[in-house]
């Protein structure tokens, strides 16, 4: 298993983290297989999408702040009860086919770390299955 520590800057944001995951792919010399990313957090999550236009995850950390608001009747006492189900939206891993030790992902596709109760120091977990 690899690990992946990163930086957030903002209470929401999504970070392109694709090259990192492909550079530990070269890293390790995996060829053929898959890559599971996982995000061992309650209030971070992990998707792919798409990564040529940066509006489009403007629009979904907007549309996610809309349908889960900051402040609302939550009964958890942190104040980040919207962050834990915003987490739970998005979900917390990702599996991605690797061939000729590459990601093999749509020609928009990319991987993204979504923090919602940031800046903090995160972390993703890598295993790949050969």
């Amino acid at each position: 298993m690899y690990l992946i520590s990163i930086k957030t800057n903002t209470r929401s944001e999504m970070l392109d983290i694709t090259d990192m995951i492909q550079e530990k792919i070269t890293e390790v010399g995996m060829r053929e297989g898959a890559c599971i990313c996982y995000v061992p957090h309650t209030t971070a999550g992990i998707t792919i999408n798409e990564g040529a236009d940066p509006d489009v995850c403007k629009d979904i950390i907007q549309k996610l702040n809309e349908l889960v608001p900051r402040s609302d009747r939550y009964r958890h006492l942190e104040g980040n009860a919207d962050s834990h189900i915003k987490a739970t939206l998005v979900g917390s891993s990702v599996v991605i086919i690797v061939e000729e030790g590459r990601l093999v992902l749509g020609t928009w596709q990319r991987i993204f770390f979504c923090e919602f109760d940031g800046p903090r120091t995160r972390k993703i977990w890598i295993k790949f299955l050969k």
